[in-house]
């Protein structure tokens, strides 16, 4: 095995230095919960030990007792969420391996999941991102009674698993593995309903056509099949060693994926506080971890969002991650997987082809994965490179598949998609910004366009559809950033773009909000920082102007002299649908680069 590189190396010692004061802070905050009797179960008193055991009436005699692991779990199972319905019977069955295994356990908090999907350019899209915020206080309060020696936590999508892992590690003396669902079985095949998706934007299907194509592509529990941010969520958390390994894509309803339920809930009793190997989540996750994630991005071309998400997991734990991390990494890490938006198959053909396992033997073996960070399961990482397999004594882990069964989906670092990760990084007299392009044609990789903008998701839609941008084209959407309007993805400008981009003309996008994880064709340069609303440079760009988008170069800018104009007008965020509730969370939201939602970090210096 390779040593590791010296990019992934240096990137790690960079993070460390940088992150000295914050994660001291961080670690001593975890020692003091460690030391603190109000962990220690032992020490409740005779009446709130009662309240604990009141409700659990298979367990009460050994709560009352004490002496036996206990666990908690933390459930985001809603059945409007496809990939959240079948959380409903998990946490029996986890109670059930953790009774066994000489333990007790008892569902401490729901979350709330929202689906991007559902809000996808409607009201409740603005609550999207500082749902996450939600989750990660939710999640806290679960594990604020402090009796558990452990937690699981059951989620999946978009902002739920960035949202549990924030607020496990405010109790980062407790051990906490997640527990996936996997994707639904597949579907329409994506690149039909792509096209289908756009031929309706184009006029040229109705709305029943539209929604048979659909339904067939969501048709059943489980996530999208596609290769968003809930999924590469579920890379993220096997990659930091979160997950067992190989957990992330089994089906819901598998033999194998109720066997690693039974082997999660026994895992749990292991490492938690009384356990044999106990694993507190804060002392786990180091910048070795977060590293490894974004590597893990760039390698399977993973969702924009995660560039969001993960400096706020980061400083939840003390450690100060940028997106010039992202972009160093980037320059080493090629692209090894091709899955839809960046290419045909969907995660089910990925995971059929040799999946985590295959991956993460290959960044192992290339020394782009630090091997040495610690895990939920086995010694370290470098246990990963394994596959779950269901046997008669039940889950075995065997070593991951030495070569890809399809290499149109799935290659080794020696023969890859790409040479470099499928995210990049822009700077210029814009600001700074982040472009997905793995699935963006090299031949759009570099654009010099005039500029259209709007402050509307939908005047855009009413120009395209009235033919007002029937030329080369930068769509520029501004006010869309984390304070002033929550930052909602703009994902359903995306069949309209890409019908633009199909007809010949050069076609981008730029704000200061999000695209979906499923970013695909058009190039978008988007979580442009500082935002609009914080005097950013994207809000004195005038129609006309020039702008050029250089990929290569990591270049993003206008020509014209913006120094001499005013900002734009802000305008006010809309109320109803729930979105005042959450003016305070957007008038304190940290930048793009931070995360876009509470600082954490702030809070350790």
């Amino acid at each position: 095995m390779a040593g590791l590189n010296p990019v992934v190396k240096d990137v790690i010692a960079t993070i460390e230095h940088r992150s000295k004061t914050t994660r001291r802070h961080y670690l001593e905050r975890v020692a003091r919960m460690e030391a603190d009797p109000d962990s220690n179960r032992g020490m409740m008193s005779c009446s709130n030990l009662a309240h604990t055991a009141a409700g659990a009436l298979d367990d009460q005699a050994d709560l009352l007792d004490g002496r036996k692991p206990h666990i908690g779990i933390i459930t985001a199972y809603n059945d409007m969420l496809s990939a959240h319905q079948p959380y409903e019977g998990f946490p029996a069955i986890l109670k059930a391996a953790i009774r066994q295994a000489g333990g007790t356990a008892q569902v401490s908090a729901g979350v709330p999941a929202m689906c991007d999907g559902v809000t996808q350019g409607r009201p409740g899209m603005e609550l999207s991102l500082a749902s996450r915020d939600v989750i990660a206080l939710a999640t806290s309060v679960g594990l604020s009674h402090g009796v558990y020696d452990a937690a699981l936590c059951l989620g999946v999508c978009d902002k739920i698993v960035p949202g549990l892992v924030i607020g496990a590690l405010s109790h980062g003396h407790v051990p906490v593995i997640m527990v996936p669902a996997g994707p639904m079985s597949s579907g329409l095949p994506n690149a039909e309903k792509a096209a289908r998706r756009k031929a309706f934007a184009r006029g040229e299907i109705d709305r029943t056509e539209l929604l048979k194509a659909e339904a067939e592509s969501y048709h059943g529990p489980g996530t999208c099949t596609f290769y968003g941010t809930a999924n590469s969520n579920q890379m993220l958390m096997e990659v930091m060693g979160l997950h067992l390994p190989g957990a992330a894509f089994e089906h819901p309803h598998s033999d194998l994926r109720h066997a690693l339920n039974v082997e999660t809930g026994t895992r749990a009793v292991a490492i938690s506080r009384r356990g044999e190997q106990p694993r507190p989540i804060g002392r786990m996750l180091n910048a070795n971890s977060f590293v490894n994630a974004i590597v893990g991005l760039h390698a399977t071309g993973g969702s924009t969002n995660h560039t969001l998400h993960l400096p706020a997991m980061a400083a939840a734990a003390g450690i100060d991650l940028r997106w010039d991390d992202f972009a160093r990494l980037s320059e080493v890490v090629p692209l090894l997987t091709r899955i839809y938006p960046n290419g045909n198959a969907d995660v089910n053909h990925f995971h059929a082809a040799g999946g985590m396992g295959f991956v993460m033997r290959e960044l192992l073996a290339a020394g782009l994965l630090d091997g040495s960070a610690m895990t939920v399961w086995g010694g370290s990482l470098n246990d990963y490179a394994v596959e779950p397999t269901l046997t008669t004594d039940g889950v075995i882990f065997r070593p991951a598949p030495e070569a890809s069964l399809d290499t149109t989906i799935l290659r080794p670092v020696a023969d890859p998609h790409q040479a470099n990760g499928g995210l990049a990084m822009l700077a210029g007299n814009i600001g700074r910004a982040v472009i997905k392009v793995s699935a963006v044609d090299p031949a759009h990789h570099t654009i010099t366009a005039p500029a259209a903008v709007f402050d509307h998701e939908a005047d855009v839609k009413a120009a395209i559809a009235s033919g007002q941008l029937d030329h080369d084209v930068a769509v520029v959407v501004r006010n869309q950033g984390p304070q002033a309007n929550g930052m909602p993805e703009l994902h359903s400008l995306t069949p309209m773009l890409s019908n633009l981009q199909d007809q010949g003309f050069s076609v981008m996008l730029i704000t200061d909000g999000r695209m979906s994880g499923a970013s695909g064709r058009v190039p978008a340069a988007i979580h442009v920082t500082p935002e609009a609303v914080n005097g950013g440079a994207i809000g004195r760009i005038r129609d006309g102007d020039m702008i050029t988008l250089d990929v290569g170069a990591g270049a993003l800018s206008v020509d014209a002299d913006l120094d001499g104009r005013p900002a734009c007008e802000a305008s006010s965020p809309e109320g109803g649908f729930g979105r005042e509730l959450f003016s305070d969370m957007r008038d304190q939201a940290a930048s793009a680069e931070a995360g876009g939602g509470i600082n954490l970090l702030r809070r350790y210096r």
